[in-house]
């Protein structure tokens, strides 16, 4: 609680702030009024109109200051707020009562919608002090996030520049300064504002709504075990899945806590790249597209299990932390130094003092003891110098020491860039080494359609072939019965041909002697 604590004073420090408009540093009672029913509301916390005067009674009817409001703002509206209401729509009022009175959206290139991702991004990135400010680590964290969500490389020459036109001025910036040095696209040349606007919405997804990965992924029904297409949204205590990416219709969420785990499942009833998340009482079935998005869903979430059970915060808050504490151990090594350094030269000023009146002239015994002195003070001062150059040695050492964290740095940016490199070209590779699977398993499915095609033809022509054999057989069979029959009436034929012309010669000379 005492983080978005933190996180909701900055918000509502932007509201005060937009209405001190003689910059005074003051608000009128009315204003603050409107502004805690309007915080109460959206924050779902009972209004106290009557606290709100009980708590300013002793004070005259003029303007309330920002120390003056903070105790009735902490006990009547924070100390009651529960994590039952939106941050979001929270954010949002704070955004409309402040954003029209810093800054002219005009000419720059981002939209307002754009302008209050930008604008919640600084909150978040920005020093726990007041007046609000992001310094330069961070400005760079954020440029180079946006840089690389956009598709785009990196420049630190470029930004290096603008560090030192940074320095000459201030070496930090306001929520609004940092509004318009994204809007007027100086670090986001070449990209169109398309691009530029879907780069600050994958960072702000990441940062504020701690969106540590989403995309399309199948998942296996728990009652009628059908397998449907959800968009899946993975935080650090859950993942949830939707019909679809505008998030409108969500189906379920999947809790995530220490005694959760992930496993790789072999490819089955027809799906492939499948894993299973199982959680208390329950497992959940998912398949990926490919074996790529598989690994990168199971490595993910087996992260966010890991910083569970260690306790830990999301990756991007984590590292937000190590590096504000890098900086205040920084600043307060060189606050020490600068310290040591201010007594060291307080105290050689005060001996070069006593060292000045013991030359003045001095009775005898006066001046061996102040020789005695003299010399301890001396070998003091020796000693004193010694511990200086001791000093300046550790100063050294701690830029020697700061530069080879920012070497550091700077390789691992370099290994995480080519690393994003050597990805895509494996993804790239990957993807033609699936089209080209998919083509070969084309061309090897046509071939088995043509073998089974061609099998088939073989086996209609080896039916036909038989069939007509069969019939010939039958009509070989049937012209040799009819061979027999045509002999058998041939010899019947002869047998009988004796007779049947010594019967028939009278009638044939009788048709004779007819005719002539």
């Amino acid at each position: 609680m005492g983080l978005l604590r933190d996180e909701l004073l900055k918000s509502i420090w932007h509201a005060f702030t937009a209405l001190d408009v003689d910059q005074s540093g003051k608000v009128s009672k009315s204003q603050l009024k409107v502004l805690s029913h309007n915080l109460c509301t959206v924050m779902k916390v009972p209004h106290d109109p009557v606290a709100l005067e009980e708590h300013f009674k002793d004070d005259d009817e003029g303007p309330v200051s920002n120390q003056g409001y903070m105790p009735y703002l902490n006990r009547f509206i924070l100390d009651k707020v529960r994590d039952n209401f939106d941050v979001l729509e929270f954010n949002n009022v704070c955004w409309t009562l402040c954003f029209k009175k810093n800054i002219n959206m005009s000419h720059l290139l981002v939209s307002n919608d754009d302008a209050f991702k930008i604008w919640c991004i600084f909150n978040f990135l920005s020093e726990d002090r007041y007046p609000l400010v992001i310094v330069r680590e961070e400005i760079e964290y954020f440029l180079r996030k946006l840089t690389e969500a956009m598709g785009g490389i990196w420049n630190q020459d470029k930004f290096d520049d603008y560090k030192v036109m940074l320095n000459r001025k201030q070496q930090s910036l306001s929520a609004w300064e940092l509004i318009e040095l994204v809007g007027m696209g100086h670090f986001s040349k070449g990209m169109n504002r398309q691009t530029l606007s879907m780069g600050i919405s994958e960072v702000f997804q990441e940062l504020i709504l701690d969106v540590l990965k989403q995309g399309y992924i199948m998942k296996k029904g728990h009652k009628r075990k059908n397998w449907t297409e959800r968009w899946f949204v993975l935080r650090p205590n859950s993942i949830s899945y939707y019909v679809s990416e505008d998030l409108t219709d969500k189906k379920g969420d999947i809790l995530l806590d220490h005694n959760c785990c992930v496993e790789s499942l072999p490819d089955k009833e027809g799906k492939k790249c499948l894993f299973l998340v199982k959680c208390t009482g329950k497992s959940f079935e998912i398949s990926a597209s490919d074996k790529k998005r598989k690994q990168e869903w199971i490595q993910a979430i087996q992260s966010c299990i890991q910083l569970l059970r260690l306790g830990l915060q999301s990756p991007h808050r984590e590292a937000r932390m190590r590096r504000r504490e890098l900086r205040e151990r920084q600043q307060a090594e060189q606050d020490e130094l600068v310290e040591r350094m201010r007594l060291l030269q307080t105290a050689n000023e005060n001996k070069q003092i006593m060292l000045e009146s013991m030359r003045k002239p001095r009775p005898r015994v006066e001046v061996l003891f102040f020789c005695q002195v003299r010399q301890q003070m001396e070998k003091q001062v020796a000693q004193k110098s010694s511990e200086v150059e001791q000093y300046l040695q550790r100063v050294q050492e701690l830029e020697d020491m700061y530069r080879r964290l920012e070497d550091a740095l700077e390789d691992e940016r370099q290994a995480r860039q080519d690393e994003e490199t050597m990805r895509k070209l494996q993804a790239r590779l990957l993807e033609e080494e699936s089209a080209k699977r998919a083509e070969l398993e084309q061309i090897h499915l046509q071939q088995q359609r043509a073998i089974s095609q061609t099998q088939a033809e073989k086996q209609q022509l080896e039916s036909e072939r038989l069939a007509k054999e069969t019939a010939l057989q039958a009509a070989m069979l049937q012209l040799e019965n009819l061979e027999k029959e045509r002999h058998g009436a041939l010899e019947q034929y002869e047998v009988r041909t004796p007779c049947l012309g010594f019967r028939m010669a009278p009638t044939d000379n009788a048709v004779y002697s007819h005719y002539h």
